[in-house]
């Protein structure tokens, strides 16, 4: 049979690369200094990766690991070169800003959070990205001040309890 029918290639793992989170045109890339550095880092270990992926022996495979890695290199060559750093704030310190922590009460508990760069939003440790729509809601509040949100169980209501800027 030939090979054009035959499936063959559905067997062949394809390469892991997880996506970069998108940003919508014309929203800028703020980036604090410890996600600016994750970004350089993530860069400089593709270099093994790429020795690693030239060592495969399957000519098509390794073509497709070599691919994966130029798109994984062009992204992040992008987003590090359109990256705006955000310094934390020299005063206004008690204002949700980008790069703060924010610690809330709401009523299940205690949450905390850090307003980020989409590149190092992680919603399961708490990192959100500026973008999202409760870091939104958060940005320009103090403690003792509550904000109103939907969310997929309901109407939710969270008090800010205390803004901190650990990166300054």
């Amino acid at each position: 049979m030939s090979k054009a029918f035959t499936d063959e290639e559905a067997d062949e793992p394809a390469p892991l690369v997880r996506p970069r989170a998108p940003l919508a045109p014309g929203v800028p890339n703020y980036v604090t200094a410890r996600g600016l550095a994750a970004l350089e880092r993530e860069l400089a270990e593709l270099g093994g990766a790429r020795a690693a992926a030239e060592r495969i022996a399957n000519e098509r495979e390794r073509g497709r690991a070599l691919g994966a890695l130029a798109r994984r290199r062009a992204e992040l060559e992008e987003r590090i070169a359109t990256a705006e750093l955000v310094a934390p704030p020299g005063d206004g310190r008690g204002v949700v800003r980008f790069g703060a922590a924010v610690r809330v009460a709401a009523a299940d508990g205690e949450r905390r959070y850090r307003i980020v760069g989409v590149d190092e939003a992680d919603a399961a440790s708490g990192a959100l990205a500026f973008t999202a729509p409760l870091a939104r809601a958060l940005l320009g509040k103090r403690a003792g001040e509550t904000v109103r949100l939907r969310a997929p169980r309901g109407e939710e209501e969270l008090e800010v309890l205390a803004v901190e800027y650990p990166d300054g």
